[in-house]
């Protein structure tokens, strides 16, 4: 499928998309989640049709009088906000707009324009999606598009549709993480999901059971303790592997890596040099030096001797296989990756044998 990207007075950029994506009926070759994957890569890939893309969702979403069409064009908004940003220049404009759909009167002028538009959008007003975009907004802002040279996938699409009114603690940030289980867990300095998962590791006695953190657990089970984690329901395993690789799939799934990608260069460069290692972790920001800290006191304790005997997994097999679920290496560049890869293992593996923990004794 190739839409077309001309710009025109007619025709403007992502217009037949947008409108295909909103109004339910392609105009073009291809369905409407091949639409959206095209529409969101275009704006990742070119700046300059970005400003574009959004002005055409505030038109589509400003007196919108079918409800139908009216929630796809906030979705499409919200979905849009997970890979690119607005230019500096149109981001006040973004910005004023979402926020004032925030307000509470939105909700009631979509109901002069619009017959049953609540009950058409199962109950979901234009408020809750301004503000999940102004979330949403706010971040990529500061971010930047998303980093890396793969393109957008299916699966992300999915993933940014589904958790905007179904958040899950995979696929978000350490921040949102920390915002959602506050009033669960007001006295957690942790994200729940992390130590929990930690804990049940330990109590399968993982540090008895050789492949621990290499050899996955079955992936059906996997599925089911995840969904059990996103209803904050306690694990109930009966082996280690299960409850090992969902922690490793929650750290590699966050939406921004566990060390930011600002630090990558650092850990790469200075991956056998003590000071420089640790100057990197304590430069970190605070809620992503926590959780790296908890995770390396966690692997030190398999990485203890007694513990090896059993487990085969000493430091060097740790490092390997954690690495991947700490630095994501920005490029694509395969030689790149495969030159980093040693490196990030060598930068874990520092950590694990200089890094000191014991300040988080007794912490949740």
């Amino acid at each position: 499928m190739n839409l077309t990207w001309r710009s025109s007075c007619c025709v403007p950029p992502g217009f037949r998309a947008i409108s295909s994506w909103i109004h339910g009926r392609p105009q073009c070759k291809g369905t409407l989640d091949e639409i959206a994957l095209e529409l969101t890569t275009k704006g990742w890939s070119t700046a300059v049709v970005r400003d574009e893309i959004y002005i055409q969702l505030c038109k589509q979403t400003t007196e919108n009088k079918k409800a139908e069409s009216l929630e796809k064009g906030w979705e499409l908004m919200a979905i849009c906000l997970t890979f690119f940003p607005p230019s500096p220049k149109f981001h006040s404009f973004l910005e004023s707009y979402v926020t004032k759909n925030q307000d509470p009167i939105a909700d009631v002028m979509a109901m002069t324009q619009v017959v049953s538009v609540l009950p058409v959008l199962q109950g979901v007003p234009v408020t809750k999606y301004a503000k999940i975009c102004g979330k949403r907004l706010e971040r990529i802002f500061k971010s930047g598009a998303r980093h890396g040279t793969k393109k957008p996938s299916f699966e992300e699409i999915n993933q940014s549709r589904n958790t905007i009114f179904n958040p899950s603690m995979f696929g978000t940030t350490l921040e949102e993480i920390m915002e959602m289980q506050k009033d669960r867990f007001p006295d957690y300095t942790l994200p729940w999901i992390q130590t929990v998962l930690s804990e049940e590791v330990l109590r399968l006695q993982g540090t008895e059971t050789e492949g621990i953190f290499r050899v996955p657990g079955d992936i059906d089970s996997v599925n089911e303790l995840k969904l059990m984690c996103d209803q904050w329901q306690l694990p109930d395993c009966d082996d280690p592997h299960v409850p090992s690789s969902l922690l490793k799939l929650w750290y590699r799934e966050l939406a921004e890596p566990l060390i930011p990608h600002k630090f990558y260069e650092d850990c790469v460069e200075h991956y056998e040099d003590v000071e420089k290692v640790l100057n990197v972790v304590n430069s970190l920001p605070e809620i992503n030096r926590l959780v790296l800290c908890y995770l390396v006191r966690f692997l030190q304790v398999f990485s203890a001797p007694q513990n090896v005997t059993q487990t085969k997994m000493d430091a060097s097999n740790l490092a390997m296989v954690m690495a991947p679920n700490c630095l994501r290496c920005p490029l694509d560049d395969p030689k790149v990756i495969f030159e980093n890869t040693r490196k990030e293992m060598s930068f874990l593996r520092t950590l694990l044998q200089n890094l000191d923990t014991s300040f988080l004794e007794g912490v949740q």
